[in-house]
């Protein structure tokens, strides 16, 4: 598990809701506090759109909205004067991101076997922190897939402009 804890808050803002970093990443949950509690379970419901939409959307057989989906409304609870009280987003990475991490780690379980590949984003008074997390489907002592996870988000983070 990689945690860092990020000393440039304003940057990190400014690329998690104002520009398109982690827009390719899946939502797992938002909670945000700010007067009150507003949570979002990242469920997406294709049959809310019209049928053309909703047929795509099947088609590409997520489960979950995309950051992107979820920015506009996450960007219009946290602007203002004041900074949240809190908030606590879980991403998960897309299933061709998991399959691409698995087959160049070349670990010892398939891709069906991973549940998911986490970054946890929290804030809570004034402090800024970055965590990765994994699940499986399967019991293992393995921990290739996380050391593995924290190399791509670490290379990543870096890639991004984004530091502890």
């Amino acid at each position: 598990m990689l945690a860092i804890q990020i000393d440039h808050v304003k940057d990190f803002m400014k690329k998690l809701l104002l520009q398109d970093a982690f827009d390719s990443f899946l939502v797992s949950e938002i909670s945000i506090t700010t007067f009150t509690t507003f949570s979002i379970d990242g469920q997406l419901h294709p049959e809310f759109f019209d049928p053309e939409k909703c047929e795509a959307l099947r088609a590409e057989n997520r489960s979950s909205i995309l950051w992107k989906e979820a920015r506009p409304f996450c960007l219009s609870i946290i602007k203002g004067q004041q900074s949240p009280l809190s908030f606590h987003i879980v991403l998960q990475a897309d299933s061709a991101l998991t399959a691409q991490l698995s087959a160049s780690a070349g670990l010892s379980f398939s891709p069906e076997d991973i549940f998911g590949l986490f970054l946890n984003l929290q804030f809570r008074g004034g402090v800024l922190s970055v965590t990765t997390g994994t699940s499986l489907k399967v019991f293992t002592p393995d921990k290739s897939l996380d050391r593995a996870w924290d190399r791509f988000v670490s290379g990543w983070l870096e890639q991004e402009g984004i530091t502890g």
